[in-house]
């Protein structure tokens, strides 16, 4: 779980240089992703957790 978080918040960090660098550009020209992570708030946690339970029941369910 610690892995996926790290992976999230990675590629979050990646996202803001991106809009880092469209600051200031009007709208209709940023082509920079929008935010997948709002503070350390991760929406449908649950979800995810429930497929990954699903796709690695070996791995996940044992920390459950």
């Amino acid at each position: 779980m610690k892995l996926l978080w790290l992976a999230i918040c990675n590629i979050e960090d990646k996202r803001a240089r991106e809009r880092a660098k469209e600051r200031g550009k009007p709208a209709s020209e940023r082509k920079a992703s929008p935010r997948l992570v709002e503070g350390q708030i991760t929406t449908n946690w649950k979800k995810a957790l429930a497929q990954l339970a699903i796709a690695y029941p070996d791995r996940i369910n044992p920390y459950l």
